[in-house]
């Protein structure tokens, strides 16, 4: 395994989002790495009706509040893993997209991200872990969490 220098973890907040953490934190202290927090605000505005492609004021959401409630929760998850002192991103978009696009701009060489290895028809579908296995620009750790437990996938990039 080559050394890693910058470490992006992908936060979602769901119950194994301490798992993921903890597997990241391991990971920077292993390889002395920068880690880097980031969680995906995913909201899409409400539309009109019609051929109005505009926003409907009757169900608008203040973007810039949930973005603010997402710091608030990023940075208590960081303090709960110790690491409340690293770099934390909170952006608003689609998460496969916006974890992608971080991973280029800051630039990292590991994404740590978790994934709850459904099958069936959500498999078919794909998800955000593998929307970013598929699309990143360096190594993913696809941190899984199912019934029997955590395992680990690497891609080399």
């Amino acid at each position: 395994m080559s050394g890693y220098t910058r470490i992006l973890v992908a936060v979602d907040f769901s119950p194994a989002a301490e798992i993921v953490g903890r597997r990241a934190v391991e990971m920077a202290r292993r390889h002395d790495a920068v880690l880097h927090l980031v969680h995906v605000v995913d909201y899409l505005m409400p539309l009109g009706f019609a051929d109005d492609f505009t926003p409907s004021p009757a169900v608008m959401v203040d973007e810039e509040a949930l973005l603010e409630q997402g710091r608030k929760s990023l940075h208590r998850y960081a303090e709960k893993l110790g690491c409340a002192d690293v770099s934390q991103s909170v952006v608003l978009g689609a998460p496969k997209q916006e974890i992608v696009r971080l991973a280029r701009e800051i630039p990292c060489d590991l994404i740590v991200i978790g994934s709850h290895g459904r099958h069936g028809l959500a498999r078919l579908l794909g998800s955000t872990a593998r929307a970013v296995l598929n699309d990143a620009p360096c190594d993913v750790l696809a941190v899984r969490i199912g019934e029997e437990g955590e395992t680990d996938k690497i891609k080399r990039g």
